[in-house]
């Protein structure tokens, strides 16, 4: 399953910016394990909001709380990361993950996922 993200970009901080994560192939992330990733120049890479299954409990960073909303879109295959508020401290390149052989209900991310996306830079400028 190859996943193509897209939407990151140069933005200046007190924007927005809307990732999207889908399957090449349409391959559904229905009741799937889905996650958001980043990993700044540097610096390890970092969980941002994870859901293990439709409708389950979404973790979100403390770092990003209350400024990003995932959310899957069923009809279009998709998974969305809508980031708002965005300061310089969220420039980083920024992966989707996919695990089809688990689903939860709890907010968590997984170790691993068996699925990732190639990335997509987002730039935050002061």
């Amino acid at each position: 399953v190859q996943l193509q993200a897209s939407g990151g970009g140069l933005v200046q901080a007190g924007g927005s910016l809307r990732l999207s994560c889908a399957a090449r192939s349409g391959y559904s992330l229905d009741d799937k394990a889905i996650a958001w990733f980043r990993q700044a120049p540097g610096k390890e890479r970092e969980e941002v909001s994870c859901q293990g299954m439709n409708e389950g409990k979404i973790y979100y960073a403390d770092s990003v709380k209350g400024r990003f909303t995932m959310s899957r879109d069923s009809a279009k295959k998709t998974m969305i990361l809508q980031m708002n508020s965005l300061t310089p401290e969220d420039t980083a390149v920024y992966y989707c993950a996919v695990d089809p052989s688990v689903w939860y209900s709890d907010s968590y991310c997984l170790r691993n996922y068996d699925y990732w996306g190639q990335g997509t830079q987002v730039t935050v400028s002061s």
